[in-house]
């Protein structure tokens, strides 16, 4: 299984053909426009089952599967965390739960950003397993932002999945401490020279046993069409 999450920056249809060349099975899309306007060209390869959540019907998260897998949004959503949703995914060997992640609510007077997944985490802590579990998307964060007074900083939401036995497959993969990265996965204003890491995938202890490879993609490359590059994982 490929999982991909990439912030867009809107106008995702015209785009994609660049994304599908990656081959993924989940592909997590923040930024991007609603169902009604994905309009592809006749030769691109159509998704199994597309999921969108939204007030800007150009400006909204997509979760779209491949080879068959079918997407469903459990029961226990909370509309007040409409950015960060609880997926079953069936299809495969292996059903799991996806949370597909866009942490940005504007609107929220207890921050916009991390303090949205920090909230989420508890809400869902009963559906967060140390197996078959995935959380993916723009996490608006990093370690490097952490504000020490305040409980629902980045440290501390990768201190509580961790005893939830649930890690950060880049870190793992390619040995890197939290607020060190070696691969930026966001670039402010698309400049090489401002770069940030802000774009995770978080699996269950058994998924990442099976996690073969973790890629992110060049600067070079992607920033003609996005301020992000997308982060790309494969499991076995």
């Amino acid at each position: 299984m490929r999982i991909i999450t990439w912030n867009c920056n809107m106008a995702f249809r015209k785009k994609a053909e660049l994304i599908l060349a990656h081959k993924p099975d989940i592909l997590v899309m923040q930024e991007c426009e609603c169902i009604e306007k994905l309009k592809f060209d006749s030769d691109t390869q159509k998704p199994s089952d597309i999921l969108w959540f939204g007030d800007n019907q150009h400006k909204g998260m997509a979760i779209l599967s491949y080879g068959g897998l079918k997407l469903k949004v459990l029961d226990e959503h909370n509309p007040a965390l409409q950015m960060i949703v609880p997926i079953s995914v069936t299809g495969s060997a292996q059903d799991i739960i996806l949370f597909a992640v866009w942490a940005f609510n504007p609107n929220d007077p207890d921050g916009r950003y991390v303090e949205q997944v920090w909230k989420a985490i508890h809400h869902y802590d009963g559906l967060l397993s140390s197996k078959n579990t995935i959380l993916a998307g723009d996490f608006n964060s990093n370690t490097i932002w952490d504000r020490k007074r305040r409980a629902g900083n980045h440290s501390n939401v990768v201190k509580y999945l961790e005893e939830k036995g649930i890690h950060s497959v880049y870190h793992l993969h390619h040995k890197q401490i939290q607020g060190k990265e070696q691969h930026p996965t966001f670039y402010l204003y698309r400049h090489r020279d401002k770069p940030y890491h802000m774009d995770y995938c978080f699996v269950s202890e058994d998924l990442a046993d099976r996690v073969s490879a973790v890629e992110v993609g060049e600067h070079a490359f992607w920033c003609r069409y996005s301020d992000h590059v997308p982060l790309i994982v494969t499991i076995e």
